[in-house]
């Protein structure tokens, strides 16, 4: 299939979009050798060096590899950039979902595999939610997002604990938009606040070693906010 004719303006980054779109669309399959520079510039309509710009672009995100004395070959028809740029689009309900999976197997594997470094970690998080403020309290204005930042250490120390390098690299990409939603939250006061209480329910699970206790703790933390924004989505 031929690619359709760049337009003049920006023509690096149409380029990459038009080669993204054939990639997301089956043209070239995991494994396959692209078309030369010379080919895709034929195709395109634009010189060689546009092409080889794009082609960077495509490497750089993950999607294409250069191989010297080979070629370029496909490595990925998904671009990790366009899927966080959809999570991030995301509304907080659907990011709070997300947290729930992850969240509650990574404590369910973390009550299996945690070591007592973890513990250490999860608690010294804790002892910083503690010490921000009690149960029931809200954050300052201008405080919301060290108190989201102190959570999110804690919420991580838990699926790190996990000891899953898939997990944790997920999390670990998705932690700005949990960043991001905890900060809203904060700021609503419709939404349930930050309680410690549930925060060391979980940590007790986990270190009891309890895979279904702990699963069970980390959805009933969230349970709460869930409740509140659906509730507000119902009436908006």
């Amino acid at each position: 299939m031929a690619l359709r004719a760049a337009g003049r303006q920006s023509l690096v980054d149409s380029v990459v979009e038009q080669l993204r779109a054939q990639l997301a669309e089956g043209e070239w399959e995991v494994g396959d050798r692209v078309p030369t520079e010379h080919a895709l510039a034929e195709q395109l309509q634009v010189g060689r060096n546009t092409v080889r710009e794009a082609v960077r672009v495509l490497v750089h995100a993950g999607m294409l590899q250069s191989r010297q004395g080979e070629g370029t070959f496909v490595v990925s028809t998904t671009d990790p950039a366009e899927v966080m740029r959809g999570v991030r689009r995301a509304g907080i309900r659907d990011v709070l979902e997300l947290r729930i999976a992850l969240e509650a197997e990574g404590a369910r594997l973390a009550a299996l595999r945690h070591s007592p470094d973890d513990l250490r970690r999860m608690r010294a998080a804790l002892e910083s939610l503690e010490a921000f403020g009690q149960a029931g309290e809200r954050p300052a204005d201008g405080h919301h997002e060290l108190h989201a930042a102190q959570d999110l250490e804690f919420h991580t120390a838990v699926v790190e604990a996990a000891h899953n390098a898939a997990l944790s690299a997920t999390y670990g990409w998705f932690s700005s938009s949990v960043r991001d939603s905890l900060v809203a939250s904060l700021g609503d006061r419709e939404v349930p606040s930050i309680v410690p209480a549930d925060h060391r329910a979980l940590v007790d699970a986990i270190a009891s070693g309890d895979p279904a206790a702990a699963e069970a703790a980390a959805r009933a933390l969230l349970e709460a906010p869930k409740r509140a924004i659906e509730a507000l989505l119902a009436t908006g």
